[in-house]
């Protein structure tokens, strides 16, 4: 598939149902906060290079409208500051809209605030137990959904208060 074909398939992508819903707790987290150590991997990565999983992250959480290294290079200039979390809590708020899941275990901006590698690393966890892997990037999982035959697994945002 070309390039420029993929990008449109990428961008008509719409995220309608999830295909692993019976499989997983409906409005909750398939992993804790603190759980890091599910997935060493992730949890490795994260605490040496945080702005790479976020960047990863990011760009499934807003279909691949953000692309990784921009997301990564942001990240990473503002943690020179010590303000990175005020760029990476907005992201884990819609990636909670799409799947609907609850502000737990406080709300986004301090979870954040008090633990962004936590934070970064359940969201890639979550993203990942939902059938979406950050690693590979957008357009890529697109292709695995296309070859598998299932829509994208995150659910259309409900009502917003």
């Amino acid at each position: 598939m070309s390039s420029s074909n993929r990008k449109k398939k990428a961008e008509g992508a719409s995220f309608r149902d999830q295909p692993y819903a019976g499989q997983l707790p409906q409005g909750l987290w398939t992993t804790g906060l603190c759980d890091c150590h599910e997935d060493g991997h992730i949890c490795v990565q994260t605490a040496i290079m945080p702005c790479v999983s976020y960047a990863q992250n990011t760009e499934i959480v807003n279909r691949g409208a953000i692309p990784c290294m921009n997301a990564g290079l942001i990240h990473l200039a503002l943690g020179f500051v010590g303000c990175c979390w005020l760029y990476a809590f907005p992201s884990r708020s819609r990636l909670r809209e799409h799947f609907a899941l609850p502000e737990e275990p406080c709300r986004d901006f301090w979870v954040h605030l008090f633990c962004t590698p936590c934070a970064i690393c359940q969201e890639s966890r979550e993203l990942k137990n939902r059938g979406a892997d950050p690693s590979i990037g957008w357009l890529m999982n697109v292709e695995k959904w296309s070859r598998e035959k299932v829509t994208p697994p995150i659910v259309v945002p409900g009502m917003i208060r």
